[in-house]
């Protein structure tokens, strides 16, 4: 975050807070804990409520000693390292420069990766790239966060939609930065009630999440892409009349108008089951997020497929090469 003022090393200053904050904060060792078999960590927030009412809330944090550094790996939070990563690189971005912040997200993980293979037998190490289970998502987060447009590099990026871009890193929650960054990809175009959430007033499907690649994206299909601040309904160019009928109330792919933010109330299962489903992602944030259409040949096209992370661009590696980048700096 931005507007606040650091009064001393463990003391901050804001002018105001909000339940979604997150904040990141890099803490050093100094004493020996060889005889601790606990430490604590604690904050405490002094504020005001809109009561007026001052009030303290603390938390408490209280993790086991260990010397084995694999039990340290096991109990990392990606996510959170993920969310650090990505504040550090903003603050490198404008202290340095944006490649140097670049190449420090790809070391720390390197890094990691590394300090991690130490710890395995070498029979283990040899030909393959050492990733601990707590760990594994953290690769493709990384190239998540090299195509952000905070940090991306050879697309032509507005400098107001870069910054922008970077205060969100900022300040963005935990789960809706990891959404921005790499979104939730969902095939829509077969939902059924199987495996759904039931409630009183209907049933939410809840269909499986896909990568996303390019090859995961079929022209005879339709699919919901939750990149937090807005939701975009790909329909393929060859979905099936079915869905067409029961979904906009026509079977003429050709009058879907792209951009339309809202879906027509239409009573039959299809509808129902898919309008439930947005309804449900949609309670998941405590901000509007807009629903887009997005037609298979239409302009919009273009910006759904920029999320397409695990792919190859003409200035970004796919995430198989990005793998294979790893393990040749490991192995160096």
């Amino acid at each position: 975050m931005e507007t606040f003022f650091v009064r001393s090393t463990d003391l901050l200053s804001l002018p105001n807070v909000n339940p979604d904050a997150g904040f990141a904060m890099q803490v050093s060792i100094e004493d020996n804990l060889q005889d601790s078999a606990n430490v604590c960590f604690q904050c405490a927030l002094l504020y005001t409520s809109s009561k007026g009412e001052r009030r303290i809330r603390v938390h408490t944090l209280c993790v086991p000693v260990t010397n084995q550094l694999s039990e340290v790996f096991m109990g990392a939070d990606q996510q959170a390292i993920t969310s650090l990563l990505a504040k550090m690189a903003v603050d490198r971005s404008l202290s340095s420069t944006l490649g140097h912040a670049r190449e420090a997200m790809i070391n720390a993980c390197t890094d990691a990766f590394r300090a991690f293979g130490g710890t395995l037998p070498t029979s283990q190490r040899i030909g393959t790239l050492p990733i601990c289970h707590s760990l594994r998502l953290l690769p493709v987060y990384v190239v998540a966060m090299l195509k952000f447009m905070a940090f991306r590099v050879g697309v032509s990026t507005k400098l107001d939609d870069r910054v922008f871009a970077m205060e969100q890193c900022k300040n963005l929650p935990l789960s809706f930065l990891i959404l921005k960054m790499y979104p939730d990809l969902y095939p829509v175009h077969e939902l059924t009630e199987e495996g759904g959430i039931h409630r009183e007033d209907g049933v939410i499907p809840q269909p499986p999440l896909l990568q996303l690649t390019a090859a995961q994206i079929n022209r005879t299909g339709a699919y919901i892409m939750d990149a937090a601040d807005s939701l975009y309904l790909y329909v393929g160019s060859a979905v099936s009349t079915q869905f067409l009928q029961g979904i906009f109330n026509t079977g003429d792919y050709g009058q879907l108008v792209e951009g339309m933010t809202e879906l027509p109330e239409l009573e039959n299962p299809t509808s129902e089951l898919l309008r439930n489903f947005l309804v449900y992602l949609l309670e998941q944030r405590p901000f509007h997020a807009k629903v887009v259409l997005v037609r298979d040949d239409g302009r919009q096209r273009v910006e759904f497929m920029r999320h397409m992370i695990e792919d190859r661009t003409e200035s970004s590696m796919s995430y198989y090469e990005f793998l294979q980048h790893l393990q040749k700096q490991i192995q160096n």
